[in-house]
């Protein structure tokens, strides 16, 4: 399988491109502004390229997603990772800092799978995976941008199950639960205490587990529509 990962040149998105390449699978490590880092991932898999999009501009990802064409024939996974957050209380938000998570986390993954999916349609198969959060369901104080983006996701992820499953084309979303990124280590200890709070088994989310889980997902068929929570916390 081809598998392109948004946003993988660390966090997450670095744990599942790896994963998809220890299987043996052609990866594509996105990356924005971490060149050196991305390519880094690639050069431990064996068959990978390391190429740059912003996920806001959909002309740059139509570029980037017509390049892994060009180069593997198509795209079997699309797994939209990439995302950023802005801590501040709502009244505290600046338009700019909501549009700014807005176009990266909820836009950024509309852009990748409105370039993605006419390849997929007309390849009659594909499977998108949507990395969403916790905080799009049941919302966080001092996270407005975030989980309005997270929910958004959600929601994008249900409307493109219905239009591409008669292609063939599954479309699921995952909420990885709380895990200890360069972002969740940033966080307020609030934050973090909390998530541990409400956890059944009181621990983070493993960054590997997470990762092989999405792996398992993009292989399997007939699943589509849904959306699954890797965490202790009940939703």
């Amino acid at each position: 399988m081809v598998c392109l990962i948004t946003g993988s040149s660390r966090g997450l998105g670095k744990a599942v491109a790896l994963a998809f390449g220890k299987r043996g699978h052609k990866v594509v490590v996105h990356f924005k502004d971490k060149q050196k880092e991305a390519e880094a991932v690639a050069a431990q898999i064996k068959e990978a390229m390391a190429l740059k999009a912003d996920v806001r501009r959909f002309d740059e990802v139509k570029i980037l997603i017509e390049e892994v064409v060009k180069h593997w024939g198509g795209i079997d996974v699309l797994v939209n990772n990439a995302g950023i957050t802005k801590e501040a209380l709502l009244i505290k938000t600046s338009e700019k800092d909501f549009n700014e998570v807005l176009d990266t986390n909820l836009k950024g993954a509309f852009n990748f799978i409105r370039a993605v999916a006419p390849f997929m349609i007309e390849q009659k198969s594909g499977h998108i995976i949507n990395i969403s959060s916790f905080a799009g369901l049941k919302g966080k104080t001092g996270l407005s941008a975030y989980s309005a983006s997270k929910a958004g996701l959600i929601g994008l992820t249900m409307s493109a199950a219905r239009e591409l499953c008669e292609y063939n084309i599954k479309v699921n979303a995952v909420l990885p639960g709380y895990m200890l990124t360069d972002m969740g280590i940033e966080s307020n200890e609030k934050v973090k205490e909390l998530a541990l709070r409400d956890s059944l088994l009181k621990n983070f989310s493993d960054l590997d587990n997470v990762a092989e889980f999405v792996c398992y997902l993009a292989g399997t068929s007939g699943i589509s529509g849904q959306v699954f929570n890797l965490d202790g916390r009940i939703i």
